[in-house]
């Protein structure tokens, strides 16, 4: 993992481009600040474009080849080809409303996620040039798609699970997500391992209550080892967003109405570099 001003990026295997943003070197202001590239979060919409077309230089891609679905913490997966491409401007928001991950394997489109806390998982299949990108909140999570994700590229791809390398960016921590007893229960009635997901620790108000916490990066590692990935390809970032808040996004810390950390991912033919200076 290598970090720069604007982003820190990943080692996924040759041709392959994968990176998580920072909050450095933008445009941004107050908790926007400074480099935000998400429109869905009540950012400036003239910041977002200048930081959008940074982001787009840097990658050396056509700003038409940046895709962000709007997500809303479910787990719907769609992979995007040709006939995305050659969509009008409404026709692709439609198609991008309502979608946590996306898969392609289409040369120089860079596909990504925005979070703020919850889970970006970046996955590639450097043998059949295809990847994926992951939006994975607790519900999300909950959910399984993680898996659902390995099964989109298993059947659109004939991608081989234990070939496949994936990378989870940064996101809240097992110690800053403390969580009410139903996300507790939901995570229960989904089956989980809940020794191995959970524990209780005092409570943030000090009451002398204990809260339970959720560990949402190891969730999700497990979900990528049950999908069939080698336990040596699933990389942690292992960076708390919620304690990291001024280096990366984190809606706990800094309220909804803030930025968003894009987590993107490109299969490049032609260009082993990780992330073009």
């Amino acid at each position: 993992m290598t970090t720069i001003e604007n982003a820190i990026s990943y080692d996924l295997g040759p041709h392959i481009t994968a990176f998580s943003t920072t909050r450095r070197g933008g445009v941004g202001t107050g908790a926007y600040a400074t480099f935000n590239v998400t429109p869905y979060c009540g950012d400036t919409p003239e910041h977002v474009c200048q930081n959008l077309e940074t982001l787009c230089q840097k990658l050396d891609i056509d700003r038409d080849k940046l895709l962000l679905p709007h997500q809303t913490h479910g787990t719907r997966v769609i992979s995007i080809d040709t006939a995305f491409l050659a969509m009008t401007t409404e026709e692709r928001e439609e198609t991008l409303e309502g979608v946590d991950a996306l898969t392609t394997d289409l040369p120089g489109v860079c596909i990504g996620v925005s979070t703020a806390d919850c889970i970006p998982i970046l996955i590639a299949d450097t043998a059949r040039h295809a990847v994926c990108a992951v939006h994975a909140g607790w519900r999300g999570t909950v959910g399984r798609i993680a898996e659902k994700a390995v099964r989109k590229m298993t059947e659109t791809y004939g991608s081989c699970p234990s070939e496949l390398k994936a990378q989870i960016g940064p996101g809240i921590s097992l110690e800053s997500f403390e969580v009410g007893q139903e996300v507790y229960d939901a995570f229960e009635a989904a089956h989980f391992d809940m020794s191995t997901i959970s524990r209780r620790f005092p409570s943030t108000k000090e009451d002398g209550t204990k809260k339970w916490h959720i560990d949402l990066p190891t969730c999700n590692r497990l979900q990528l080892l049950r999908a069939g990935l080698k336990p040596e390809a699933v990389a942690m970032s292992n960076i708390c967003t919620f304690r990291s808040h001024d280096t990366f996004f984190s809606a706990r810390r800094l309220g909804i109405n803030s930025g968003r950390i894009f987590s993107g991912i490109i299969y490049r033919p032609s260009d082993t570099s990780l992330f073009p200076a």
